[in-house]
């Protein structure tokens, strides 16, 4: 990787202030412990998501000015139908206000009750939006995903030996679909090769079940392709995407990801028209017309724009630069980390790092905590927080990794502020085996690291 400067200007800057400690414990006991309880202005550096957090560029912003709030028939939407399409190669386009709106319409349009959805590895909405629907959620990624400290260039690659043992176990009629996520972002941001996306293809086309790709991150994964997978060394990032959507039926895509936007969702599907029209039917009672989807017309005009900005070679190879320069400052003070470096965030393995706090007291929250304390920094637990609980019996799951996701939004901080994240997780090696777990004050029923609320547990 040939690591430069940022391949931008900096034309506008938006002030931030750190707290101090007394004020950061105040605020962290006030928020019960959860960093999404924060608010923005207690945060010095925020890295909890790179989901609608990036700058927009001239372009995007010069491209919101043209935005058309026609209700039916919005231009701004031909032309983000026009340019998603071309990118993708997928002939049907619907525009959703984000990931998860992109989920909740599609997902129920290509399933039955009780059925299985197979995935690499389910982010927290997808696994959500599975079990909304009635379905149930399994995991077939690589066993090296679960290795932090093992060096494997494709961890998020579905084991598709598991994959086909399970498919000749499971009758036809208990599998809905199969998931590719790209990149793997449980895993650590982890990409999926071209080869093992085509091996999914051909097991997916013997049992007869549809391939749908959650493509949040999708010009990352073509990134990654072009730098790790030799077969494509001489191929352009646009050139990978186009053949990475090829093999799927259907793709959700979060925009607030690879687009650059800070709202906005698409739907793809690839030719099967009458899904097409089912999920058109579904989108207008959950997300809005099918010509705007829960999207003003200046936020399709931006997503326009930032679909075509997010596969840029120079843009990409400092983006996933910056990523690996915090991972190999966080190395060099003893921080343990997924590795190699995944796309959009660091994973520091809490789970190696507070070998005393068990799954169920949640270490990568305590780390999370501690980090915020130490530095003002907001991240996000990934690990049995989030996992949340058995879907029949309720009892606490234990995820296969405790992480703490330092998520680095795109065009937004320098090295500069990725030195204090490093040097305050540095510091926090230190004192490591002193932090303690947590318990829940308040816990819902769904997506409950949102807005559990949590206290230290008693001594």
């Amino acid at each position: 990787m040939d690591y430069r400067a940022e391949p931008y200007r900096i034309k506008m800057v938006e002030p931030i202030d750190q707290l101090s400690r007394p004020q950061r414990e105040k605020a962290l006991e006030e928020a019960g412990y959860n960093l999404f309880a924060l608010s923005s202005d207690q945060v010095y550096i925020d890295l909890l998501t790179d989901s609608g957090t990036g700058a927009m560029s001239q372009e995007q912003w010069a491209g919101m000015m043209r935005g058309d709030e026609s209700y039916a028939g919005s231009s701004s939407y031909f032309r983000l139908e026009e340019t998603a399409s071309e990118i993708t190669g997928h002939e049907y386009i619907l525009p959703a206000h984000q990931g998860r709106g992109a989920e909740q319409v599609l997902f129920p349009a290509l399933m039955e009750e009780n059925q299985y959805v197979i995935n690499n590895m389910h982010f927290d909405t997808t696994r959500a939006h599975v079990e909304l629907a009635g379905g149930r959620a399994r995991n077939f990624v690589l066993d090296e995903a679960y290795d932090t400290e093992t060096e494997h260039p494709f961890k998020g690659n579905m084991d598709t030996e598991k994959l086909e043992q399970f498919l000749q176990d499971t009758p036809r009629n208990e599998v809905a679909f199969i998931i590719i996520t790209v990149t793997c972002n449980s895993a650590g941001g982890q990409p999926v090769s071209l080869a093992n996306m085509k091996e999914v293809r051909k097991i997916a086309d013997r049992y007869g079940l549809p391939l749908v790709l959650d493509a949040a991150r999708f010009a990352e994964n073509a990134y990654f392709i072009k730098e790790r997978e030799e077969e494509y060394r001489e191929s352009t990032i646009a050139e990978i995407v186009k053949e990475m959507f090829s093999l799927a039926d259907a793709f959700t895509i979060s925009a607030k990801k690879d687009a650059i936007v800070n709202i906005g969702g698409i739907i793809g599907i690839k030719e099967d028209e009458e899904l097409y029209r089912q999920v058109r039917s579904r989108l207008v009672p959950l997300e809005g017309f099918p010509t705007y989807g829960g999207l003003a017309g200046r936020d399709m005009e931006a997503l326009a724009v930032g679909l075509r900005e997010g596969i840029d070679y120079d843009y990409l190879n400092h983006r996933i630069g910056q990523v690996a320069h915090l991972g190999e400052m966080l190395k060099e003070r003893g921080v343990p980390i997924q590795s190699p470096a995944g796309g959009h965030a660091i994973f520091v393995d809490a789970g190696r790092m507070l070998p005393q706090i068990p799954y169920h007291q949640f270490p990568g929250q305590a780390l999370a905590n501690a980090l915020y304390l130490e530095a003002g920094v907001r991240s996000v637990e990934i690990g049995s927080f989030l996992l949340g609980r058995d879907q029949d019996t309720g009892e606490q799951l234990e995820a296969p990794l405790e992480l703490t996701r330092l998520t680095i939004p795109r065009r937004v901080y320098t090295d500069n502020h990725l030195q204090v994240v490093a040097d305050a997780l540095g510091n926090i090696c230190e004192y490591a085996d002193e932090l303690t777990g947590l318990e829940f004050t308040y816990e819902p029923d769904i997506l409950r690291h949102f807005t559990a609320r949590l206290k230290p547990v008693s001594e």
